[in-house]
């Protein structure tokens, strides 16, 4: 069986880059499926700039780029590209572009659903979208 291909928004990798907490725990969680063979764990350029701009805020440049550099390394970089944009700009559903950038990528990645805390930002979405905690209850869990 193929792995599950799982996208994080980027407020997922924010929580986990700034330990926010209650949160941390299911973020840090489902950040770990990047080393389970189940599951393809993705996100975008764009993602991993947000995560970066919030955890120099709380890390300083030199940790924080550390920490992107890890992340970078560990998950799986979506593409964006004129197609994403296109798409976005396209669907008239899309009130956030920055959202709309993520789904049009992870749609391309092949990715099964989206996980967020922000799940009416993707309310155009034709594909799962779960909050970390939901999505280790459904599909690591069991």
């Amino acid at each position: 069986m193929p792995p599950k291909r799982i996208f994080l928004d980027a407020n997922v990798l924010v929580t986990v880059l700034c330990n926010e907490y209650p949160r941390f725990s299911a973020c840090a969680r489902v950040l770990s499926l990047a080393d389970d063979k189940r599951f393809e764990v993705h996100t975008s350029p764009l993602c991993l700039a947000i995560g970066a701009y919030f955890a120099e805020k709380k890390n300083g440049k030199k940790l924080a780029r550390k920490k992107i550099a890890l992340l970078a390394e560990k998950l799986k970089i979506t593409m964006m590209d004129a197609g994403v944009v296109e798409q976005t700009m396209a669907n008239v559903q899309i009130t956030d572009i920055e959202d709309g950038f993520e789904y049009y990528s992870a749609l391309d990645a092949k990715c099964v659903a989206i996980l967020t805390y922000d799940r009416k930002d993707f309310h155009f979405s034709d594909i799962p979208i779960l909050d970390p905690a939901d999505f280790l209850l459904e599909h690591v869990a069991k």
